[in-house]
């Protein structure tokens, strides 16, 4: 027998369960700075990767605010699992835009069975943040891959590697080979002071044999406004957003049962201090409206990717594509302050006791930290004056 058709509600279901498992495991693995290998066996196991496959390919068929939903619950167990699944999520929005039919069909019907897909993209050098020496050389009737990628999330536990290179025209491509690939080395080296299990380390490429069919031409989509920069961003929203969660149920938990009371508030229980009450309800609201605006954003990126792939009229699959980055824009920006306000407002709730390490609270805050140095929130904000003032959309961009 195959394998059971999946079901979007079932999979945000299971992704709730295992974010719970996860919570009870994520302030161990932070202690250690080892990354959860078993989350990732789980996941491919549920297929939790497969939730934005088509259905012809086997996969749920999800929405993004469904995507949106199934992230945030990783994260609010451990956002370290949910960034590196981050790359996958982005490949597969990405592989349904910009690659051939064939390659569709090979790619994603494998996500559909579990198969999960780490990245290799950023580089270290360069003018610029996104400048790359990474290249794709024709050899025959093939190609040789060689470089190094210096963050290379979720490349250590993901069954293919994408590899962001340039071709012999200067052009951007997508690399999709397997993780195992001779040629390949991974390394576990990434040393951040939060997110420490996203698998984010160096991948070294030596002069890599890679197959016509497993190379992406997506330089056009550099020129040509769309919606899976958005779709990343999204994401990366959804994490804060999981990251605001968690704190917002430590600081609720503790303010339930191991605060004192303050002697001169006349109360008999610190459960009942205004201040701390205060205290957790303003973290509570910030969370909830950021997730809100992040839900709200991932509802217009549906509109612009069922636009796109319905084959609507050019000009409002590119008007939707604008709404969907500005709006996209908005929560980010919301989010990252949500989640900093809510991991350095949970110390104020429970006082020194809540500093020690065997609690390990503090992981939020280098989590939340870590994390939203991803994208600078200014350029966010600009881009977003300069539409409502100016009508001017944000750039084509993988950020936006």
């Amino acid at each position: 027998m195959g394998a059971p058709v999946l079901n979007s509600v079932t999979l945000l279901t299971q992704a709730q369960i295992l974010g719970q498992q996860l919570a009870e495991e994520s302030a161990e693995y932070d202690r250690s700075g080892e990354a959860n290998f078993s989350a990732f066996e789980r996941i491919s196991q549920l297929r939790l990767g497969a939730l934005r496959v088509p259905v012809e390919y086997g996969g749920a068929g999800g929405s993004i605010p469904e995507l949106a939903r199934l992230v945030a619950a990783l994260a609010k167990g451990d956002p370290s699992v949910a960034q590196a699944m981050l790359p996958h999520f982005v490949f597969v929005e990405r592989t349904r835009l910009m690659a051939t039919p064939e390659q569709c069909a090979r790619f994603l019907s494998q996500v559909a069975q579990g198969t999960l897909v780490g990245g290799a993209s950023a580089e270290l050098g360069g003018q610029y943040r996104g400048e790359m020496r990474t290249r794709l050389t024709r050899h025959g009737d093939a190609y040789r891959l060689s470089g190094e990628k210096h963050y290379s999330t979720g490349a250590l536990m993901g069954q293919l590697l994408k590899v962001l290179a340039l071709d012999d025209n200067d052009q951007s491509v997508l690399v999709v080979i397997p993780a195992d690939r001779p040629g390949v080395v991974r390394h576990s080296d990434w040393s951040g002071m939060g997110q420490r299990g996203t698998l984010s380390g160096r991948t070294e490429l030596h002069d890599i044999k890679v197959e016509e069919h497993e190379v992406m031409r997506v330089h056009r989509w550099q020129q040509q406004r769309h919606h899976t920069g958005s779709a990343s961003q999204i994401v990366h929203c959804a994490i804060e957003v999981g990251i605001a969660q968690a704190a917002l149920s430590d600081a609720a938990g503790w303010a339930r049962s191991k605060v004192r009371a303050v002697k001169e508030s006349g109360l008999p229980q610190g459960n009942k201090d205004p201040y701390l009450l205060h205290k957790v309800g303003e973290i509570a609201a910030r969370t909830h409206g950021a997730e809100a605006l992040v839900l709200l954003a991932a509802e217009q990126i549906e509109l612009a990717s069922d636009a796109r792939f319905s084959g609507a009229a050019p000009e409002e699959i590119e008007q939707l594509a604008i709404d969907a980055a500005v709006i996209t824009a908005e929560a980010k920006a919301i989010v990252t302050e949500a989640a900093l306000f809510a991991c350095q407002t949970l110390f104020d709730v429970g006082g020194a006791s809540m500093t020690l390490r065997k609690h390990g609270l503090d992981r939020h805050w280098r989590n939340a930290r870590t994390h939203t140095t991803h994208d600078p929130v200014a350029w966010k904000y600009r881009a977003i004056g300069d539409f409502r003032v100016n009508g001017c959309p944000p750039p084509i961009s993988y950020l936006y």
